[in-house]
């Protein structure tokens, strides 16, 4: 499995021939989505869901599909995509790739905002991407997870605790789209030295290291 991350929340994979893209939002760059057989949405925010970039990736690649919550899925109506609802639990392949679903719920950004679902995603048994959440699965070790570093639903000691909750073997940032190079700086250097497994930050259209 060949992982390459991209700006803020996207990953791509490349497995087995095919492609898939866990949330091309607004701040990934156009490549990710070249090729692409398959999308994977955590939920609906635009920095996570870029409409008009996977319509135009449809365009380009007839058969594009989609997987994600029904109400996420609804955003993608105009997009000509083959949708594929899914719920917290269950399993599924995606362009290939053996996926979990877990969670449910987006993480609390303040009590007056409604919470929107978010699903999380186990791709192989082995690298976690939690979306916009804290969901654990507590039913599987975990190789790899990508960790939400910075947003308005976060602070430092949640992503730390995350990390320690989940114990992967190693951790890359995730959600790190908003921080400027001092706030990289100083969360890199905080979350390496707290994290308790290899930690690092990947410069976007980086492959990750086996």
């Amino acid at each position: 499995m060949r992982l390459t991350k991209y700006s803020h929340s996207c990953l791509r994979v490349e497995h087995d021939g095919g492609v898939l893209v866990i949330d091309p939002g607004i701040f990934a760059e156009p490549a990710a989505l070249e090729g692409a057989d398959a999308v994977l949405i955590t939920h609906e925010h635009p920095d996570h869901l870029d409409v008009d970039a996977i319509g135009a990736a449809a365009g380009r690649r007839p058969g594009l599909a989609a997987y994600g919550h029904e109400s996420v899925l609804a955003k993608l109506t105009g997009a000509d995509v083959t949708t594929t609802p899914v719920a917290a639990g269950e399993e599924f392949t995606a362009a290939g790739v053996p996926v979990r679903a877990y969670g449910g719920q987006h993480a609390v950004i303040h009590p007056d905002i409604p919470r929107l679902v978010n699903l999380s995603y186990l791709l192989d048994d082995r690298v976690y991407h939690p979306g916009d959440s804290f969901a654990v699965p507590a039913d599987t070790p975990v190789d790899t997870l990508f960790v939400p570093v910075h947003a308005p639903w976060l602070k430092l000691s949640e992503a730390v605790d995350f990390v320690r909750a989940v114990a992967p073997r190693r951790a890359f940032a995730l959600h790190d789209g908003l921080l400027n190079e001092a706030g990289l700086n100083f969360t890199n250097a905080n979350m390496a030295r707290l994290a308790r497994c290899d930690y690092a930050r990947l410069e976007p259209g980086t492959v990750v290291p086996d």
